[in-house]
């Protein structure tokens, strides 16, 4: 059943046109497949799609997140393309040049992480994350 299957995320856009130019320039990804109405793209362990809606998007919380295997790279070349990272200084979540320090994790993925988060072109609260193995 469900924990065979595939595993997509879906975030919402109300301009395609400018997603795809942001997802494009800003984070080098292009689209796999287009129709209308939404764009389809594949990374190195998952997809993801994004659609035209109406709807408002929450961007309170983590819609879409990459792992990564050295945060600090993957923030420098996203700066260099015109990403801007969050800065957070709230009790037990506190970013330094936009990367925070996690407490804890799952136990297969190490002791901790290191993350960040940005916003896309509609408001999606998007994240990297580096697992901390000690």
């Amino acid at each position: 059943m469900l924990k065979d299957a595939k595993v997509a995320t879906r975030l919402p856009a109300k301009d395609l046109n400018r997603a795809r130019a942001f997802y494009s320039e800003k984070l080098g990804l292009e689209p796999v497949e287009q129709r209308a109405g939404g764009l389809r793209y594949v990374c190195r362990a998952g997809e993801f799609a994004i659609f035209v809606s109406a709807g408002v998007q929450s961007g309170s919380h983590t819609q879409m997140g990459w792992e990564v295997d050295d945060i600090e790279a993957t923030v420098r070349e996203l700066r260099a393309r015109g990403v801007e990272f969050e800065e957070y200084d709230l009790p037990g979540l506190s970013t330094v040049d936009g990367i925070a320090e996690i407490r804890g994790n799952y136990p297969s993925k190490g002791t901790g992480e290191r993350g960040a988060w940005f916003r896309d072109s509609e408001g999606n609260l998007l994240g990297i994350g580096q697992p901390v193995r000690s």
